[in-house]
């Protein structure tokens, strides 16, 4: 599974030296992979000393829609935001009405009644096209809130599997060549299953019940943040 999500992927290289297992910082956006510190309340996990060669790649952003956790989360999420998404098509149809009722019977109607018309279906627009914007920040917001919580519970797993599979350098593969540091990438350097399974064995998050009419695709997509296009303004 891939989706456009931006989320928190802006870090691409979890390096795994013995000397950044040491270190706590990190990346403004994505938590310190190499500290491995657990969440609160997480059993804590002894870090291998990365002392192998080998080189494998995760498709982090799969990974956390992945898990049985994400799929859950953003399941729930979807639900959630459908209210807003019936909101705004509401008012798009409303904005589109006045715009056919313009169309048609503009010609009719003397300067005033068009000014009128053409007013309110600016005022109109300009509100939806506030209120669109403003869902789709608080549906990203809410995405990466869900996302960065799971990665900060991922990430010692990611760092864990690496050291007990002689791995030394782990690169998320998330977003494709070019705008992403892998050319080419075979999937036997690739350990996003078995970071997966790991983590849906420790979280003890069931699998999401699917309908037995869905298709089984093994991931949820994320939510997606309303879409809706406001028509452009009709011209006076």
């Amino acid at each position: 599974m891939k989706s456009s999500l931006n989320l928190i992927l802006t870090a691409t290289v979890l390096a795994l030296s013995a000397a950044s297992l040491g270190q706590s910082g990190g990346s403004a956006t994505l938590p310190s992979a190499p500290s491995a510190t657990p969440p609160a309340g997480a059993a804590a996990t002894t870090v291998p000393a990365a002392t192998g060669s080998k080189v494998g790649t995760i498709n982090i952003e799969q990974a956390i829609f992945a898990s049985n956790e994400g799929q859950r989360d953003f399941d729930a999420l979807s639900k959630k935001l459908e209210p807003k998404q019936t909101e705004l098509k509401n008012a798009n149809d409303e904005v589109e009405s006045l715009k056919k009722q313009l169309s048609a019977g503009g010609e009719k109607l003397n300067e005033d009644s068009r000014g009128t018309l053409v007013k309110q279906i600016e005022d109109k627009q300009k509100k939806l096209e506030r209120s669109v914007q403003d869902a789709r920040d608080d549906a990203q917001n809410q995405q990466n809130e869900i996302a960065q919580r799971i990665l900060q519970k991922m990430a010692p797993i990611i760092v864990k599997y690496a050291g007990d599979n002689g791995f030394g350098l782990i690169i998320d593969t998330s977003n494709p060549w070019p705008n992403g540091p892998v050319l080419w990438a075979g999937p036997s350097v690739d350990i996003t299953k078995a970071v997966v399974d790991t983590y849906n064995l420790q979280s003890g998050v069931a699998p999401p019940v699917r309908p037995a009419t869905a298709p089984k695709t093994g991931a949820t997509t994320k939510p997606a943040a309303p879409a809706t296009k406001p028509a452009t303004t009709p011209a006076k």
